[in-house]
């Protein structure tokens, strides 16, 4: 039992690898934001402690992911969001359901530039969601 919450349990940031990847696609939380980055990179410890930093802002609301782009079986995932190596380090979102995705290469990583990236993300969303669909039918106009 323990095991299984362990496997199971959400954190702040999960790293993407065979385990966590069924995890993390059968997850309630629709929007996923990846950091694709060089886990060896000086600048990782620190690009880590502020991407754990804005997830505490949107816990709940989107999945942060480390994709480490040295390791191999990682290449799927950079490739998926259309990425090369020169571009990374970069931030990745994606909304499960209807596979929207947007990416953002980076310098450095801030907490105020994922939490604007995330922000922007999210209002897209909603304002799609708000507009009427085109596919149903206009109500009758039954003014006289």
């Amino acid at each position: 039992m323990i095991r299984f919450i362990r496997m199971n349990e959400l954190r702040l940031v999960t790293e993407y690898n065979p385990v966590t990847a069924i995890g993390l696609l059968q997850s309630s939380v629709q929007f996923h934001l990846l950091l694709i980055a060089d886990k060896k990179s000086p600048e990782h410890p620190e690009d880590m402690h502020r991407f754990r930093e804005a997830a505490e802002l949107f816990q709940g609301k989107i999945l942060f992911v480390l994709v480490d782009s040295n390791v191999k079986g990682n290449e799927r995932v950079v490739s998926f969001f259309k990425l090369k190596k020169s571009q990374l380090p970069a931030l990745a979102i994606f909304h499960t359901p209807d596979e929207e995705r947007d990416v953002l290469p980076l310098d450095e990583v801030s907490i105020e530039l994922v939490q604007d990236f995330c922000n922007a993300f999210l209002q897209r969303k909603q304002k799609k969601e708000d507009e009427p669909d085109e596919s149903e039918e206009k109500a009758p106009n039954e003014e006289l």
